[in-house]
């Protein structure tokens, strides 16, 4: 499946013919009752679905403004949003006979979420992770460890979320007839930006649903981090066709994006093909993938899904950007004024978010999906913030 000029299938030999089983698969049982109702029971009663839809009354008086909502995916078993894709994607696996679970990560979330399903199903499980990322997220490389996985440090280029999927793609077409590659993002040749975003896509109806009991309206705004764009995809899909709602992605503006050191793609990119797509880009003069940088694990990511670059084709998103320092700062300031610490992923969208809230009237209504919990970031941030901290 394209969109518009974007996806396609950019892989050949063996690892063409195993996306293309996927593909296959994924035709069948997407249209399967008892796979959709095997799926639909595990979201909810182990991924702890639906999740909250939280008025946020102390920001939403902080700045005076439109109401604030936040879809709290972070109360979701394992953390964040990711496992709503992983075990829809672990499910088709059994199904296609496969006895393990490979996957790339990036801030750790997807591979909590893809270990977490194979002990659940009694699979293998191996982890790419760019040496870097092992760094900033010691704690979820040993979550996946605890969790019976295999994680493998990549020492290659810049050590983070490009090489991490590049190993997993190399290993992945080493062991094709008894593995499955189960990608975290809405990013790879077809079917997987497809499938990712279907299997995502409940974020944006529950959001409509508990919106309208609670407002008896939709929201006029939903905003989302985007790396290479599950979250974003799941919770804007629902609205696609609801002119009414403006969509907003917000993307990792690192130390600048005036600087080498960002992640900025939908502002600075380029149509390229990277991961079995053709999307948007960052790439340099002489056509190489640039290099990338964030704060953020998750969001250093130089492509995004090719949904997301057709929505930005077609002027129906809005994609912006947002600092280290001012997702930082969204980051204390839900904590300190909510009780609520959001991942560092999640804390760009909700810099975009404030920045609206008190432009816009009291009777506007903004929904951010906070895509996860920030556990795994306080760390990072404390010693971002010079904090002291002892080992």
């Amino acid at each position: 499946m394209e969109f518009g000029k974007f996806g396609g299938q950019f892989v050949g030999g063996p690892v063409l013919d195993a996306v293309k089983d996927v593909e296959k698969a994924y035709d069948t049982y997407k249209h399967d009752e008892d796979f959709l109702n095997e799926f639909k029971f595990y979201l909810k009663n182990y991924a702890n679905r639906p999740s909250l839809l939280y008025y946020a009354k102390n920001l939403t008086e902080h700045f005076g403004g439109a109401k604030i909502y936040l879809k709290r995916e972070d109360l979701n078993h394992t953390g964040a949003h990711k496992i709503n894709n992983v075990l829809g994607q672990a499910l088709l696996a059994k199904r296609m006979g496969k006895k393990k679970l490979i996957a790339e990560t990036g801030a750790g979330q997807h591979g909590v979420a893809t270990a977490t399903a194979a002990a659940l199903f009694g699979m293998e499980c191996e982890i790419h992770m760019g040496y870097v990322d092992v760094l900033k997220q010691s704690l979820n490389v040993y979550r996946m460890e605890l969790l019976g996985a295999k994680v493998v440090a990549v020492h290659d280029g810049l050590k983070t979320l490009k090489e991490a999927v590049d190993s997993a793609l190399v290993q992945w077409s080493k062991e094709l007839d008894t593995t499955f590659y189960l990608l975290g993002s809405a990013v790879g040749p077809h079917p997987f930006p497809t499938m990712v975003r279907d299997f995502q896509k409940i974020i944006g109806e529950e959001i409509e649903q508990q919106i309208i009991e609670v407002e008896q309206k939709l929201p006029d705004y939903v905003i989302a981090c985007v790396g290479g764009g599950s979250n974003a995809i799941g919770a804007f899909y629902q609205f696609i066709d609801q002119p009414s709602v403006k969509l907003i992605g917000v993307e990792a503006a690192g130390k600048g994006i005036d600087t080498k050191e960002h992640a900025a793609t939908m502002t600075l990119g380029k149509e390229a093909v990277i991961h079995g797509m053709n999307t948007i880009c960052l790439v340099e003069e002489d056509g190489e993938i640039s290099p990338v940088y964030s704060i953020s694990a998750g969001l250093d990511y130089p492509g995004v899904g090719p949904e997301h670059a057709y929505l930005k084709d077609i002027n129906r998103v809005t994609y912006v950007s947002a600092t280290d320092e001012e997702a930082v700062s969204a980051f204390e300031l839900l904590s300190r004024l909510e009780g609520i610490i959001p991942a560092i992923e999640s804390s760009h969208a909700l810099v975009e978010a404030f920045k609206l809230a008190k432009t816009l009237d009291k009777d506007k209504i903004i929904v951010v999906n906070l895509s996860g919990r920030g556990d795994k970031d306080v760390k990072q941030v404390a010693r971002y913030r010079n904090y002291e901290l002892v080992d």
